[in-house]
């Protein structure tokens, strides 16, 4: 069986990794299409680099651009390979443009779509994410819920037909990289970092980055928690500091690094006392890890870590942020959410 994998940005590097694997080991054929949607090394290349998944057989080198220009060039490159390629799956990841471009491409050729990461949904119709979920939920032929709410959320939109509850391929993924993260990361060291004593921050998306009182809000939060605050700056978020000029006192508790690679960041946020983000793949990842995580937004699409009492949102509210990280104590329970790590075999066998 051929299956042709779309992948374009650093989550779906990471989900889709375990399941290769898996579909290799099965022995089909997997054809993996980059669209370029991250380009920057640090944002793409290192993560192919570090996680072992084979080279992509092609990228789009689409980049960034407008949502619909973005969009538009994917479909049309996505569909001249399909039709080259002729697979009996296409299997798209997550929420971004390269997911429901691939998506569109499949079912004009009457291709069969099979989507990881069905069923989320945050109901918050501004974010171009949803949009892309619920459409591409709507394409699919097969869909890999990670939680039982997921299956659910399709269950009230009338999808139940090839819906499988099958867990969640990042925390297979968690579980192979994890303890490689621990052999060879010297992130630690090389920050001069000490287990516990650190709060890990990322701030990327649009609700914060294309709005310059909630992100000048988050650091000026950053700067008054009294206590060491690592920050990865994506590099849209670094360009935005930049154009509104924030300062930010070279002495002071909160370090701005660059981005870092998938065993450096899996280093950094099982040994951090606290996660600060607005990406929804790391409150999972802080779930997974046992760390409490402040999500800056004002909802998620991961609401079982909420509910269980192991994530607040608090959006960009400067004097909430400072409260939850200062209040957050740890719940007693940690509740196996999201599988027990072989979502990606379920996979595999279900696409075959």
């Amino acid at each position: 069986m051929k299956i042709l994998t779309i992948v374009g940005a650093r989550p779906q590097f990471i989900k889709s990794a375990p399941v290769s694997k898996a579909l290799r080991d099965a022995g089909h054929e997997e054809f993996l299409l980059h669209t370029g949607q991250h380009y920057d090394h640090r944002m793409s290349q290192i993560f192919f680099e570090e996680m072992g998944i084979s080279k992509p057989n092609a990228n789009l080198g689409v980049g960034s651009g407008l949502h619909g220009q973005q969009t538009g060039q994917m479909l049309i490159q996505i569909e001249e390979i399909l039709l080259t390629e002729k697979p009996d799956w296409v299997l798209v990841y997550g929420d971004t443009n390269s997911t429901i471009a691939g998506a569109l491409a499949a079912i004009k050729l009457h291709i069969p779509v099979a989507h990881v990461e069905a069923g989320l949904r945050s109901f918050n119709r501004e974010m171009p994410e949803e949009h892309n979920r619920v459409l591409t939920d709507h394409c699919a032929d097969l869909l890999f819920c990670p939680t039982q709410t997921a299956v659910d959320n399709l269950a009230h939109e009338g999808v139940s037909q090839g819906v499988h509850l099958v867990g969640d391929t990042m925390y297979d993924a968690v579980l192979q990289f994890s303890k490689i993260a621990q052999q060879q990361s010297t992130i630690l060291q090389n920050l001069e970092l000490m287990p516990q004593e650190y709060l890990l921050a990322t701030v990327h998306r649009p609700y914060n980055t294309d709005v310059p009182e909630n992100l000048a809000n988050i650091i000026s939060a950053f700067l008054e928690l009294g206590e060491p605050v690592v920050f990865p700056v994506h590099p849209r978020t670094r360009k935005v500091i930049e154009a509104l000029d924030i300062d930010i006192p070279a002495d002071k508790n909160l370090r701005l690094i660059e981005p870092v690679g998938y065993l450096d960041m899996l280093m950094l946020e099982q040994n951090a006392r606290m996660m600060m983000t607005d990406s929804g793949g790391m409150q999972k990842e802080a779930y997974f890890f046992a760390i409490p995580c402040i999500t800056l937004r004002p909802e998620t699409e991961w609401v079982e870590t909420v509910e269980t009492g192991w994530n607040r949102l608090v959006g960009a509210d400067k004097q909430q942020i400072i409260k939850d990280v200062q209040d957050f104590m740890k719940p007693q329970t940690h509740l196996p959410l999201y599988g027990n790590g072989t979502a990606s075999e379920l996979i595999a066998d279900k696409l075959a």
